[in-house]
């Protein structure tokens, strides 16, 4: 398995050279997710560990995070990048199905403050599936569906406790559906993100709260290039450039 190294933000990251590598999203999911007083965290298909990591050294220094990944492979690149990045005190691997989170070994229900996830949001019959199996996992609901997720969403996060993820704006409907139904959750923030201003939103970041009251904050949009086709002021931000 090739690996590179790369740095971003206050953390270094193995990934395979040709799997599957973050993209832009995770960190915006990581620059939304908010939860001040956040002591325990889970980060649903944690991939080789990125939110989770910048979440438990730069906005959460004191808490504990755990990386719950499907895939082998994968499971063991976060564990290798824990250790890379000197967090094996509060930060562990979690090698796990999540449609048995239930039977998980150490994952108690209800003992997470903030859960957070960048999912495969394409259904199986969506677009061209990647030959590459750990891209293919990570792009289409193979092994997972939002039905999974929102439940072990649900089932990890105490009542009060937020569930951040990003997802396809234009399967929102079905999320906002999907969280009353399964969690109960109820979607407190949105924030629409653009390539460019006055074009359509290509994905939605989302926060929902476990047993909170209807309420929904609209955020201004999230805007990735300016007319030049530079990265936008707040994205190189969110880089940390």
């Amino acid at each position: 398995m090739e690996l590179t190294l790369d740095s971003i933000r206050s953390i270094r990251l193995y990934q395979r050279k040709r799997g599957y590598r973050f993209s832009l999203d995770a960190l915006l999911l990581f620059d939304f997710a908010r939860q001040p007083q956040a002591k325990k965290i889970a980060d649903l298909g944690a991939g080789s560990g990125i939110i989770g990591l910048l979440l438990a050294k730069e906005k959460h220094p004191h808490a504990e995070a755990a990386l719950i990944e499907l895939q082998e492979q994968l499971s063991s690149l976060a564990e290798k990048n824990i250790l890379l990045n000197g967090l094996e005190e509060r930060v562990r691997a979690v090698n796990a199905d999540m449609r048995d989170i239930k039977k998980t070994s150490g994952l108690k229900k209800g003992g997470f403050d903030l859960v957070v996830s960048n999912p495969p949001f394409r259904k199986p019959a969506s677009g061209r599936i990647s030959v590459d199996e750990e891209r293919a996992l990570a792009r289409h609901e193979l092994r997972m569906s939002l039905h999974d997720l929102v439940e072990a969403a649900g089932y990890l996060l105490k009542h009060g406790g937020k569930f951040c993820l990003i997802y396809h704006p234009e399967r929102l409907p079905e999320v906002l559906e999907r969280l009353r139904a399964n969690g109960p959750f109820e979607a407190k923030r949105l924030r629409f993100v653009h390539g460019k201003a006055g074009l359509k939103a290509k994905m939605v970041l989302i926060e929902a709260v476990k047993g909170a009251a209807p309420g929904l904050e609209v955020a201004p949009p999230l805007v990735i290039y300016d007319e030049n086709g530079s990265y936008t002021p707040e994205v190189k931000k969110i880089y940390g450039l």
